[in-house]
């Protein structure tokens, strides 16, 4: 069996498992420590938590890592996510309902859209004193390539729902 085909079947059984369970921002909890003055939460849902696993099992096989490699990069990598999902996650608060003034919820996800580029340049730069630029292309082809899978399987599950 092809490396892509068992993706295929590893992504399928992930979704069927974690559509299973609730909303995962609903079911988050905070961890205490604090990083470039985010708090680092973590999702707690354990659907979410598979398809973390998962989607680091697919990038370790695409950028095919030494185990040197492997044992700088997958700290950085975690503290990465984790970074990008806090952000995403007030983004999200920041615009879950219509405040009275408009304006400043704006001006509030603007500045979220600059943290999140913020987030990728500086880890950019930590990639690259981990690992050959060649890798770290692959690195963000292999994230939108699992995330591109991610939603067509999302989309194929709804679809086929009554």
């Amino acid at each position: 069996m092809t490396v892509n085909k068992l993706c295929k079947h590893v992504f399928f059984i992930l979704l069927l498992g974690c559509f299973s369970y609730t909303a995962y921002s609903q079911n988050l909890r905070m961890q205490s420590r604090q990083q470039t003055g985010l708090r680092i939460v973590k999702p707690q849902n354990p659907g979410m938590r598979r398809i973390q696993v998962v989607k680091e099992t697919f990038i370790g096989q695409q950028l095919a890592l030494t185990r040197q490699q492997g044992e700088l990069f997958w700290p950085i990598y975690r503290q990465y996510q984790n970074e990008l999902f806090e952000v995403r996650r007030l983004k999200r608060l920041n615009n879950s309902d219509a405040q009275a003034n408009g304006a400043e919820q704006v001006k509030r996800d603007l500045d979220y859209d600059a943290q999140l580029v913020a987030i990728r340049k500086h880890y950019n730069e930590e990639f690259m004193k981990v690992l050959p630029p060649e890798k770290v292309s692959q690195l963000i082809k292999s994230e939108r390539e699992f995330n591109d899978e991610l939603v067509r399987k999302l989309h194929e599950q709804n679809v086929a729902k009554p």
